[in-house]
Parts: C-alpha cells; sequence; structure tokens
C-alpha cells in the first residue's frame, strides 16, 4: 500500500468573510504538488473542510481511481475542531458544515485509509502560506 501525505488549510479574513484553500500534496518520488484556491466569503470551517474535499479528490484525480483505492492518505491540518469532528470527538453544531462534512465522509471512501492528524499551526505552514497568496491575489483582483 502506499502512503501519501497532504498538508491542508483553509482560512477566512473575518469570520465570515474573503476565504481561501491551500493544500500540499507530496506524491514521494512523483513529486509535490501546491494549489491554492480562492473561495468568496466562507467561514473559517468551511475553508477547512472545503481544503480536505479539494484535496482529496485532486488526490484522486492525479493518481487515478484504482491506486487511490490502495492508497494510506495522511491530511495535516491545523484546525483542531474540525479534526475533531471528523473523529467523532465533537459534535457538529453548525448547520452549515454538515453537507462538507458528508463531502469528506464520502471522498475518504475512495482510498484505503484517511487519517486526519490535528498539527500546530507552525507544522503547516506551506499550506497556510497557499491561503494567504491566494487571498492576496483574489484582493489585488479587486
Amino acid at each position: 500500500m502506499s502512503k501519501i501525505i497532504i498538508h491542508a488549510d483553509g482560512g477566512s479574513r473575518g469570520n465570515p468573510g474573503p476565504s481561501a484553500i491551500g493544500v500540499v500534496i507530496d506524491l514521494g518520488l512523483r513529486g509535490v504538488k501546491e494549489y491554492g484556491n480562492y473561495l468568496g466569503i466562507k467561514t473559517n470551517n468551511q475553508a477547512e473542510y472545503e481544503a480536505i474535499i479539494f484535496a482529496l479528490k485532486k488526490l484522486k484525480s492525479l493518481i487515478g481511481s484504482g491506486p487511490a483505492r490502495k492508497t494510506s492518505v495522511m491530511v495535516y491540518m491545523d484546525s483542531e475542531l474540525v479534526v475533531s469532528q471528523l473523529a467523532g470527538q465533537y459534535k457538529i453544531k453548525e448547520p452549515d458544515l454538515y453537507p462538507l462534512f458528508i463531502g469528506v465522509w464520502n471522498a475518504r471512501h475512495d482510498f484505503a485509509l484517511v487519517d486526519f492528524i490535528a498539527v500546530p499551526r507552525g507544522k503547516n505552514q506551506q499550506a497556510d502560506r497557499l491561503v494567504n497568496q491566494a487571498l492576496d491575489s483574489a484582493g489585488s483582483k479587486k
């Protein structure tokens, strides 16, 4: 079974406010892919969930459905809340997060295993940088 590491982050300037995601996918010998996308007006938690959904869908498209089913994925995030909700340790109290939670739940079934790990913000700097670049870029277009 192959193992792939993802660093994902979502952020908003204001809550809700302009939001973006940052995703770093480490494909090992196949290289590292980086993505930063502006989302529009969202809450910070919505952006965090959107980052995971984007990352898992993008990974599946990069490696294909067959290999995905044989792949273990480690998703590192600096949102303890989202990681705890995905682990079933915290309840989801915000109704807007339910469809996003289901989106993550469905996307994770494309892989052999998906683990979500909460890390300090300093251990997720590349993804955070991509979030800020996407937000800065969107702001400069206005």
